[in-house]
């Protein structure tokens, strides 16, 4: 049986909730407890991989290489926006987001579905910085529990974002030869 004291703790909470929400927004709708409810499953998720490396028994660097830095960010960039923004993986963004247009190269517009609970994921899906805090755990995760396989995903990672980086170099190139 719940004690009256709890159901009043319980309303209370809510009515902050609430009030917070409110007060912060203003006029705009912004989804708090979707964000709240995303900051909760990232924390899980860290401490699931914590747990895993810790069970698994590695140890943690004393600091992390530099090379290692680097080849995470590259990694981390690349496969966030193939994630969030490549044509090809719009099929996983669907249910969460709506087609607007073409973004660049092989790149989609999509924004968020208004509605509750897609909201959020669908800002999360279709912001690369906003996935990169995830990619970037998931990678550094990877390098600690599988660090061979990990860091040949990221080489082939970098080297895509390199190969894209040349190939807009290229095309600039082309288009200021043709035009001059």
């Amino acid at each position: 049986m719940t004690a009256p004291t709890d159901h009043r703790i319980g309303r209370r909470a809510q009515a902050f909730l609430r009030r917070t929400g409110r007060d912060y927004a203003g006029t705009e709708d912004r989804p708090l407890r979707g964000y709240l409810a995303a900051m909760a499953a990232f924390g899980a998720y860290t401490a699931g991989w914590a747990t895993a490396v810790r069970l698994r028994g590695r140890q943690l660097p004393d600091r992390p290489e530099p090379w290692d830095v680097l080849l995470t960010s590259v990694a981390t960039f690349r496969l966030s926006r193939l994630i969030s923004k490549a044509s090809v993986t719009s099929p996983l963004r669907a249910p969460f987001t709506t087609y607007v247009g073409p973004q660049g190269p092989a790149e989609l517009h999509e924004e968020a579905q208004p509605e509750s609970g897609k909201e959020t994921v669908g800002e999360l899906m279709t912001c690369p910085f906003c996935m990169s805090v995830w990619v970037a755990s998931t990678l550094t995760a990877g390098q600690l529990l599988w660090p061979r396989a990990t860091r040949a995903a990221m080489g082939a990672l970098a080297a895509l974002a390199g190969a894209d980086a040349l190939q807009l170099a290229y095309g600039a190139l082309v288009d200021r030869t043709a035009d001059g």
